[in-house]
């Protein structure tokens, strides 16, 4: 087994991990039982990488895979949590924060010190009941998630917190030190003064927004980071079929007009070919090199299923040819090959 790298395939060799905030109660809530059985069924299904954060339900998402976690033996998955934002207990939570609903009841504040990232490691594994992590990343230091702190951020985050992971990695407690981001810019500005094991991109690099195409995927390339994708359906626009009308989401607000007319101008192409939306747009983040696997943020059984019928799927290359032709995706992009037969 590969140790160098933070991600590991499916045992069938599919590039499908396991995204941790529908754990933690994203948008709406899910009982315990359902989320061990959603868990349990990934594991049994192969599925060997799971993504988490003490975000996701301010420590619920964490908790709840840890409780499927440590029973398997260690060196049979691999495993990343983030650093930023540190839980404090407090009898005065509200229901819903940050749309994370009946969370645990911790209130949630940031936190990018030497001190505060070590002891976020230490909270993370302490709620998992783990020794160990495979991947930790700096969550959101964006300047749209930071506003007028984002250049405080980024300096402490290069002359403390990457340090101090640095540290945790000497001492065995992690492995892997990278970034978990929805914007491609601040992780080109962090690699101008640091270097990076790897990297969780969410919603950059989609069949409808490939914004980290020009400059990003290729730098990850040459300075060996290995990237996990999320948000390969851009919170919900590629998730199913659209009409007209839509309400749906894209990068977790309501989609403007301008991209539910691309998304069914894909989808309009799609159907010519009868390919699934779905598929087209989780085989499409696979097709870079740079990608080592997709992170899937599922709520059931069923929607991890659907996800691995949808990395199988024959989508013919003339769907794809078709969509560069009309400018829905760069003709510079990397296109999915459909298997030989």
């Amino acid at each position: 087994m590969n140790t160098l790298t933070p991600y590991l395939p499916c045992t069938d060799g599919a590039r499908l991990g396991f995204g941790g905030a529908p754990m933690g109660n994203l948008f709406e809530a899910l009982s315990d039982a359902n989320a061990q059985q959603v868990l349990s069924a990934a594991w049994r299904d192969g599925c060997r990488s799971f993504d988490t954060a003490p975000h996701y339900g301010h420590g619920l998402s964490e908790q709840r895979m840890g409780a499927l976690l440590r029973q398997q033996a260690r060196v049979q998955f691999r495993l990343s949590s983030k650093v930023g934002r540190l839980l404090t207990p407090s009898a005065h939570v509200p229901r819903e924060q940050f749309a994370y609903v009946d969370g645990l009841s911790n209130v949630q504040h940031w936190d990018f010190s030497r001190s505060g990232i070590r002891r976020s490691v230490e909270d993370t594994l302490q709620r998992m009941g783990l020794n160990t992590l495979d991947a930790v990343y700096v969550h959101d230091i964006d300047a749209e998630t930071q506003g007028a702190q984002a250049p405080h951020v980024l300096q402490q985050v290069l002359s403390e917190t990457l340090p101090e992971l640095t540290q945790l990695k000497q001492e065995g407690l992690i492995t892997h030190i990278g970034l978990g981001v929805n914007d491609h810019r601040i992780v080109l500005e962090v690699l101008k003064h640091a270097d990076l094991d790897a990297l969780m991109l969410a919603g950059r690099y989609t069949l409808l927004d490939t914004s980290a195409l020009p400059e990003l995927m290729s730098t990850l390339l040459t300075r060996k980071v290995a990237l996990a994708l999320g948000g390969v359906f851009n919170s919900g626009i590629l998730a199913k079929r659209l009409t007209q009308n839509a309400d749906v989401t894209f990068n977790y607000a309501r989609a403007s007009a301008q991209w539910v007319h691309k998304a069914l101008h894909i989808q309009n192409i799609a159907d010519l070919y009868g390919v699934s939306l779905r598929a087209a747009a989780l085989q499409f983040a696979l097709a870079h090199p740079a990608t080592h696997i997709v992170m899937l943020g599922v709520r059931t059984a069923a929607e991890w299923q659907d996800a691995r019928v949808a990395d199988k799927a024959v989508i013919p290359m003339a769907f794809w040819t078709h969509l560069q032709r009309e400018g829905c995706i760069p003709m510079e992009a990397p296109l999915p090959t459909p298997p030989h037969t």
